[in-house]
């Protein structure tokens, strides 16, 4: 399997819709409630194309089930990681790291033996989004709790990274998988937003949806077209490459924060953006 040109801008525009969810996310008001709303309209959204397209295979079960549980203690992370910091921050650390682990993993868990030229590549997309979550250091390491929860997310991303690489390829059929995972996948979270706020916070959720059900819809829907290129992408090319190829996502973070936010970038985030271009040059050509 090799990373082709076709790939590589599909998953670049995975990227895009990634990034557009999590700023709507973070620029939310209720945090928990803006992630749980955007996965359980995104769960509506699946649950007719789920229905079209059928069930995956029976071997694929077991890694949904998995993915599952990973994925509640990923949004437990989001959460707190845009509680306690910025998107330009918290996002390209734990975005950027992921690919890394899974890059230094993917030889035990899924037999695949990344090229000289794909660590490369991996090492220039870590290193680049580095630069960019990392551009003011020093206001960086005053928000502790919010690069905990970051670096955090980064090992539970690499850790869904590979369940869902090798349930997708058990199932044969991404489409399947991926709307299967995500009409289960926006029911376990939000429920457990709805069952701890209680009788009176319960109201507030429901007044906070009616506002807000069109905006989580979109957010929904770019969540799922992200994660069904990155899985389709996945039986197409070696998992570690896609893996960092996707998390070119935080170029868009960073501008998006910029543009939507109000944050800064500079030149150290222009600098990060240079070296993750050439990481992804040379993940191509891996």
């Amino acid at each position: 399997m090799t990373l082709t040109w076709p790939v590589v801008l599909a998953v670049l525009f995975g990227a895009l819709l990634h990034a557009s969810w999590n700023a709507l996310i973070k620029a939310g008001a209720d945090k928990a409630l803006d992630t749980a709303l955007v996965h359980f309209m995104g769960a509506l959204v699946a649950l007719p194309l789920m229905l079209w397209f059928g069930l995956p295979a029976p071997t694929a079960w077991p890694y949904i089930g998995a993915s599952l549980v990973i994925h509640i203690g990923y949004y437990v992370a989001l959460v707190g990681a845009y509680r306690h910091g910025e998107l330009g921050l918290t996002y390209p650390i734990m975005r950027g790291f992921a690919p890394l682990l899974v890059t230094l993993g993917s030889s035990a868990v899924i037999g695949e033996a990344p090229s000289v030229a794909a660590w490369a590549g991996t090492l220039g997309i870590t290193l680049g989004v580095t630069l960019v979550g990392l551009a003011h250091p020093g206001e960086a390491l005053q928000h502790r709790k919010a690069l905990a929860f970051a670096f955090a997310n980064a090992v539970i991303i690499a850790g869904y990274t590979f369940v869902d690489g090798l349930g997708v390829r058990a199932s044969g059929d991404a489409l399947r998988y991926v709307f299967t995972l995500f009409v289960l996948d926006g029911v376990a979270y939000p429920l457990i937003v709805w069952v701890r706020r209680g009788p009176e916070g319960r109201v507030v959720i429901l007044a906070y949806a009616r506002r807000r059900w069109a905006v989580a819809a979109l957010g929904g829907a770019a969540s799922i077209g992200s994660y069904a290129i990155a899985l389709w992408a996945m039986t197409r090319a070696p998992v570690a490459s896609v893996a960092a190829l996707r998390e070119t996502s935080v170029l868009f973070a960073a501008v998006l924060a910029t543009v939507l936010l109000g944050e800064r970038f500079g030149w150290q985030r222009a600098a990060g953006t240079a070296v993750v271009v050439g990481g992804v040059m040379a993940l191509r050509f891996a």
